[in-house]
């Protein structure tokens, strides 16, 4: 990748794609953890001499749509309290854009508006990149967690001005390369979620390089019953029932699943047993303690953890407390001088749940993007600043 040192942004306008997409609540940013990561190429951009860094980002689905519950003025609140001059415009292409740019004060933040207001944006169509581009003299991309998608604020702006990855792009693909290309040994992966059929390519991958495959989650019952395991009304995907069996012919001893399981009759029922085996009428929602040991025993031998995916049902306790546990396990193999990289998504909910996120290694900003990186595939940003 072309890295930051490459452009010259003296006094220039820089155009940098962010990944801003974060959670609101009552008008407000309710976890600002993607904005503190885009602090520091921000930053480095005005130590380096630029003269306005003109922010673009998408905000959860508006298909295409102006919709004001996905503006993202409570994003430009938010930068305030890291930059004294931060302007927002209501609108991300256009004249009254770019006069807005021109009269914005020098050395100031300059936020646009959600840049998924435009069909084209998802599209990727090279006529609205290209308006985007007249906005400024060079182009950053630094939002890892939209890295896999062909979007035109993405993977397309850059064919018209001169482009680099930002120090959190940089930093994602620095740590996820340390899982896809000579990883240290032991190196323990542990995937969660709720389907096989969503991780098909990424259990290929990891099988080729992990020492040990641990499955928690609502998958784990696909390949439980494909061992003919009894999982009662567990969630299974019956289409994949035949895979998951090849799949374990061929791993052997490589894949470790759950020996013990907290199971109810709901997810919303706070009362649950502990079983080795599902009853008719009762479905898995969470690792049964005995696993949680198993997968310690393996954790805690890793000099390298990758982990994706929850490995219960996260969001309703006490389902959420084989997951804490094993977030705890991964903190302390961290302690212990193994390196752990944690893969987006609801893992990233869990170790900051169990009070750990400041003892791993690295935890990443893209969980569909982290995934796709993992299971080999180019992402289109990434080759877009290349």
């Amino acid at each position: 990748m072309r890295t930051l040192d490459t452009l010259d942004v003296r006094g220039k306008k820089v155009l940098v794609r962010v990944d801003f997409n974060v959670p609101l609540k009552n008008g407000k940013v309710a976890d600002d953890t993607r904005i503190v990561a885009a602090l520091p190429t921000i930053k480095k951009l005005f130590e380096m001499g630029a003269d306005k860094v003109i922010l673009i980002s998408h905000l959860g689905r508006p298909k295409g749509e102006r919709k004001p519950e996905y503006s993202l003025a409570p994003v430009a609140e938010e930068l305030k309290r890291h930059f004294d001059n931060v302007v927002f415009v209501d609108d991300c292409i256009g004249e009254k854009v770019k006069e807005a740019v021109e009269g914005a004060p020098s050395r100031s933040v300059v936020l646009l508006e959600n840049v998924r207001f435009y069909k084209e944006e998802e599209k990727g169509d090279e006529e609205f990149a290209k308006r985007l581009a007249e906005l400024a003299d060079c182009f950053v991309l630094d939002a890892f967690g939209t890295a896999h998608r062909n979007h035109a604020s993405v993977a397309v702006v850059a064919k018209f001005l001169p482009s680099a990855a930002g120090l959190l792009l940089q930093k994602e693909i620095e740590f996820l390369s340390r899982v896809t290309t000579n990883p240290e040994h032991p190196f323990v992966a542990i995937l969660g979620g709720a389907k096989v059929s969503d991780k098909i390519g990424v259990i290929k991958s990891l099988l080729e390089k992990a020492d040990k495959v641990l499955i928690g989650g609502a998958m784990a019952y696909t390949f439980l019953k494909a061992k003919g395991v009894k999982v009662g009304a567990s969630l299974v995907e019956e289409d994949w029932i035949e895979y998951a069996r090849e799949v374990l012919e061929k791993a052997g001893e490589k894949i470790v699943l759950p020996v013990d399981h907290k199971y109810s009759d709901s997810f919303e029922n706070p009362d649950y047993e502990v079983g080795k085996e599902i009853p008719e009428g009762k479905k898995g929602f969470d690792i049964g303690p005995d696993t949680v040991r198993l997968f310690k025993d393996e954790i805690s031998k890793a000099k390298l953890v990758f982990w994706n995916g929850p490995l219960g049902v996260f969001e309703y306790p006490p389902y959420d407390e084989g997951t804490v546990e094993v977030a705890r396990v991964v903190a302390e193999a961290t302690q212990g001088g193994a390196v752990s990289v944690i893969g987006g998504g609801d893992s990233v909910a869990a170790v900051k749940k169990a009070g750990v996120a400041d003892k791993i290694t690295h935890i990443s900003t893209g969980g569909g993007a982290s995934l796709k990186f993992v299971e080999g595939k180019k992402l289109p940003g990434v080759e877009a600043v290349s």
